[in-house]
């Protein structure tokens, strides 16, 4: 049932499993098969998933509620529909299938270009993803957020809410708020806004002439240049593929003299892979050390180690984290910061829960990927909880005028930590 445990991500599922989902989706089942199935994927999560105790979820409720559905599932495509909608009523953007449609929801934050969240009662823009449709179209960090598509705003995240809640929190509030945003494959979005002064704007996304989330392809995965005073920068925009391993290692031998060095992951929401994750923090160690918490479901909760390798870099560091740090991201941000390797610098990340398992349906080949086990700092804080050491607040007005607020604090920060190590 164990899926690249820590070196899971769905984007890897979906690669892996391309074939033989179009096979399935070939075929053709009887409604006691989906019916198998559905008993199957509940039980599963019932018995499995790591994080009820902090929903609202009735989940014998999301039975009793979805179970009667499948006497309308004339085909697999109709079961997608349904089990993405019984996935919702966890409201955890780390819980998916392995397969979508066209009208699907987005997977967030994967295929989301704007973060908002619920601000005195008012749906607020507080980050924008660098260079995609949101920003492209003209939205604004600060600005309320009306209508998507000529709804209004609070009608269409009271449609998106899970049916089943005990009580409506706002972790569920803020997941619809953003689901809704992030639309679906098949309908571009129109969202209509009011600044802080008043003025109301209508924005058109996803046109040709914008970068959208569903077709851009990253080239390189690993940049990296030398930056004023000697100070070196990487980013990483892929930690999935196997040849990124190298790729940093070229680029951190390349600023080797370097005095200080800015990691940037601020655009990794597909997640990752342990094989690259923990050979790049091993270039940071001189000796094994812990850097994340683990705590299975139904086992003991034990530290995850990584090991040195190679030269170590030993100059003052940064690390640059968002939103869009997702899974693998936050898990080598938190795991830098607990070795005290590096100063996390920036917004909340993903907020992703736990690490990801896969489920298999017996009969339509569907897998279901959730969190069958929770990740900690070694300081035992959530992952999903964790706020960088240097928040990096993007509503204060003191910012507004840099057009990235976040490497500006974070090179600011590397420089103060420079002189300090000169001063010693």
């Amino acid at each position: 049932m164990l899926i690249l445990n820590q070196k899971r991500v769905a984007i890897v599922l979906l690669a892996c499993l391309y074939c033989g989902a179009n096979v399935a989706a070939q075929q053709t089942f009887t409604r006691a098969q989906f019916t198998a199935d559905f008993d199957f994927m509940w039980t599963g999560l019932r018995d499995n998933y790591a994080y009820f105790d902090r929903k609202e979820t009735d989940w014998n409720r999301v039975r009793e509620l979805y179970r009667p559905q499948l006497s309308a599932v004339e085909s697999r495509s109709d079961f997608i529909t349904l089990l993405e909608r019984v996935l919702d009523e966890l409201y955890d953007n780390h819980a998916s299938l392995n397969t979508n449609l066209k009208t699907s929801p987005r997977l967030v934050p994967t295929g989301l270009d704007l973060w908002a969240e619920w601000i005195r009662g008012r749906a607020r823009v507080t980050q924008l993803r660098s260079g995609f449709s949101a920003e492209q179209a003209g939205l604004k960090v600060g600005m309320e957020i009306i209508s998507i598509n000529g709804l209004p705003i609070r009608e269409a995240v009271a449609r998106r809410l899970p049916k089943s809640l005990k009580a409506v929190s706002a972790d569920a509030m803020n997941w619809a708020l953003r689901d809704v945003l992030a639309g679906t494959h098949d309908q571009q979005r129109v969202i209509k806004t009011r600044t802080q002064r008043g003025a109301v704007a209508v924005y058109k996304l996803d046109l040709p002439t914008q970068t959208t989330v569903d077709n851009y392809r990253y080239v390189p995965k690993v940049e990296w240049k030398w930056l004023p005073q000697q100070i070196g920068y990487i980013k990483i925009n892929d930690l999935i593929s196997g040849e990124i391993v190298t790729q940093f290692d070229s680029a951190l031998e390349m600023l080797r003299e370097s005095r200080g060095l800015i990691l940037d992951l601020r655009d990794i929401p597909k997640g990752g892979n342990t094989d690259v994750a923990e050979p790049i923090l091993g270039r940071f160690i001189s000796r094994t050390m812990g850097y994340q918490q683990v705590v299975p479901l139904h086992q003991p909760e034990y530290i995850k180690q990584v090991e040195p390798r190679g030269w170590t870099y030993k100059a003052p560091m940064v690390v640059l984290v968002n939103h869009w740090t997702a899974s693998m991201g936050e898990g080598m941000a938190i795991g830098l910061d607990g070795m005290r390797r590096a100063t996390i610098v920036g917004t909340r990340m993903a907020g992703l829960n736990g690490g990801i398992f896969s489920l298999e349906l017996p009969n339509t080949k569907i897998r279901i990927n959730y969190a069958d086990e929770r990740l900690n700092h070694v300081n035992g804080t959530p992952r999903e909880n964790f706020v960088p050491p240097m928040f990096v607040n993007l509503r204060d007005r003191r910012l507004s005028s840099l057009s990235d607020p976040i490497f500006v604090v974070g090179y600011k920060v590397l420089k103060r930590l420079i002189r300090a190590r000169s001063n010693r």
